[in-house]
């Protein structure tokens, strides 16, 4: 029940800001296909640049979307609405509230994601995103989720959650696999940068679109990444719980 009642939650904020969340997931990942891949046409492997720039951007638009569906909303509720210390009184189960604050994040990031599948459907790339390219979106969703969960447990003011962005999303953003392939950085660098979560998701993301498997390799670093932060945030709630 706790779950759900987040979820309402999010879904009332989401009916309620729908278009400027829209047009927020729209532009930056829309800039990006426009400038890198329709204003300077080259190739990538073989192939036209779009192929490999679209599912790196569908799934930086999931990461983003998570991210500060759960970053900024948090920070604001702890830090001035003291929206948590309410519920740690209230009977809601703690981890409910924690589970349902992923999944809202998710399911956020997933629809930015899907936004941007939607702009690129008149582009003839012949690329496939099947139920499974889904899964991973939204796999990836609820890491940054999580994520961002613990950050803004962290956050000591309202203002650290743009900082956040700028030290851990931002630089993801462009290193992650997703405007250029990462085979080309040195050594020992680019086996840092593999093993990030955007990585593995535009990699998993971009080997279904050219009909290829995408390997376990990429959802047991996903899970790694979930299941560190999931603890760190329960293990942060149920300790100021106790308090």
């Amino acid at each position: 029940m706790g779950i759900l009642t987040v979820l309402w939650e999010k879904w009332v904020e989401f009916r309620r800001d729908f278009y400027k969340i829209t047009v927020a997931a729209m532009i930056s990942p829309l800039m990006y296909l426009i400038i890198f891949g329709m204003g300077i046409q080259t190739t990538s492997h073989g192939e036209p640049y779009l192929h490999f720039l679209i599912p790196g951007v569908v799934s930086m638009a999931t990461m983003t979307g998570s991210f500060s569906a759960v970053a900024q909303n948090m920070s604001v509720q702890r830090l001035y609405e003291k929206a948590l210390d309410q519920v740690m009184v209230s009977p809601t189960p703690l981890w409910q509230f924690i589970l349902g604050q992923i999944i809202g994040g998710s399911l956020r990031g997933l629809y930015a994601g899907g936004v941007i599948l939607l702009l690129t459907m008149p582009i003839r790339t012949d690329l496939t995103f099947n139920a499974l390219s889904i899964f991973i979106l939204f796999f990836n969703g609820t890491v940054f989720s999580t994520i961002a969960l613990v950050l803004s447990f962290l956050a000591k003011s309202y203002t650290d959650a743009p900082r956040y962005t700028a030290y851990i999303i931002t630089p993801m953003s462009f290193l992650c696999n997703t405007f250029f392939s990462t085979d080309q950085m040195p050594a020992g660098f680019r086996q840092i940068i593999a093993l990030l979560p955007l990585s593995q998701t535009s990699a998993m993301v971009r080997a279904i679109a050219n009909n290829e498997e995408p390997g376990i390799f990429g959802f047991a670093v996903l899970t790694v990444y979930l299941v560190v932060f999931g603890l760190i945030s329960v293990l942060f709630i149920y300790k100021k719980k106790n308090l």
